[in-house]
């Protein structure tokens, strides 16, 4: 019998090479591709937003509108950008912010399966030596009003800390730690009006606490005038320049109009602690009650009762719920009770009663309703309350 040429071995060694060549994985597509990340930023050092890097292969001289570009990548609001699936070779990498060319680089090239950092950095020193000296003279005026725009941003931060921590100290009755950073905040920055509102508060809220401490002790202190005086004086400073802003901040002058006149109120000018309540009440007219009611209570304290009287009438159409002010308005008008020499009667002036009724239905009990009982059983009036207990028809 007649032998082919290839033996039983030879067979078995073409199959186990089929069989290796079977078995060998084939390389996948993307480990041939290359990739690129970076960050940008402009000849000031910030962060380039709105911008895209874009890589291509035509080197055509010139800002090319023509230009055709293989790959483009966005980059974020801190600057930064990566992109993949970049055919190795060599580029040029162009930093676009919207259709104008910021920076690039000539000749970046990319090997398979690298990923290249590449930094758009405008204030490396090739970038800045391609600048005009007219280019270089506006970066120069550009990076003086950057710091001093940053120096003021911090003199803001810092003077917010302050104010924030005053008013917790107010908040907590520590006066003298307000007054004392109020008082280095308007050294910093003299003409911002809310500064000057809050020195005042602490140096009202350190006069009010001396006043009640004089009179708990039942002494007297001489430097009350002149504290009440300060806060009245910041105040003041307060409301100039917020009236001289280009917009006039409302609640400001309502509240300070009012801690106004209670500084005049107790340096005892009466008259000035009225207009300063009418103001804030003219300015506010929702929180009128309230103004107009301080404005009672000062003149009342004051014995000016006629004035008082007129007050609680303006508190009272302001918002009629608010007891306390008809309280101050039968207080004042009580004043005038006289005798009537024929019939020997107790006769009050018009509203007085009526203001007496009224406190009750709204305050039924407690240590004031029990005086107004008493003062309309003297004066042999009906005490007619309509009050009724929660719960009850």
């Amino acid at each position: 019998m007649k032998r082919l040429g290839i033996g039983v071995s030879g067979i078995l060694a073409a199959g186990l090479v089929a069989a290796g060549l079977i078995a060998q994985p084939a390389r996948s597509m993307a480990q041939d591709m290359a990739s690129v990340h970076g960050h940008a930023n402009d000849a000031l050092g910030a962060a380039v937003k709105n911008a895209q890097v874009r890589l291509t292969t035509d080197r055509s001289p010139g800002n090319n509108p023509n230009r055709k570009y293989d790959y483009t990548f966005p980059v974020d609001a801190d600057g930064n950008y990566k992109g993949t699936g970049i055919k190795p070779g060599k580029y040029v990498a162009i930093l676009f912010q919207g259709t104008v060319s910021a920076d690039f680089f000539p000749d970046v090239a990319f090997a398979a399966g690298e990923d290249k950092p590449l930094n758009f950095d405008m204030t490396r020193k090739e970038y800045m030596d391609k600048m005009t000296p007219e280019e270089k003279a506006n970066l120069e005026e550009l990076k003086k009003k950057n710091a001093a725009t940053m120096d003021v941003n911090k003199k803001i931060e810092n003077l917010n800390a302050m104010l924030k921590q005053a008013r917790a100290d107010i908040a907590a009755t520590n006066y003298d730690s307000a007054i004392k950073a109020m008082t280095d905040a308007t050294t910093a920055k003299p003409d911002e009006a809310i500064l000057w509102d809050t020195l005042g508060d602490a140096q009202l809220g350190q006069a009010t606490a001396a006043d009640k401490a004089a009179r708990a002790n039942h002494t007297t202190d001489p430097t009350l005038k002149d504290k009440f005086t300060t806060a009245a004086a910041s105040y003041q400073k307060a409301l100039t320049l917020n009236a001289a802003a280009a917009k006039p901040n409302n609640d400001l002058t309502a509240t300070a109009n009012n801690q106004l006149g209670q500084a005049y109120g107790k340096m005892g000018m009466t008259k000035e602690s009225s207009e300063a309540y009418e103001t804030a009440a003219k300015v506010d007219p929702p929180k009128g009650g309230m103004y107009f009611f301080n404005e009672a209570a000062t003149l009342y304290n004051a014995q000016d009762m006629e004035g008082a009287a007129a007050a609680a009438d303006k508190a009272i159409a302001a918002d009629p719920t608010k007891a306390q002010a008809y309280y101050i308005k039968g207080q004042s008008l009580i004043q005038k009770a006289a005798v009537d020499p024929k019939t020997q009667k107790i006769t009050v002036p018009d509203g007085c009663v009526a203001a007496y009724q009224k406190f009750l239905e709204l305050v039924p009990t407690g240590p004031q309703a029990e005086e107004v009982k008493g003062i309309l059983t003297g004066i042999g009036e009906p005490i007619k309350s309509t009050y009724k207990a929660p719960g009850k028809k």
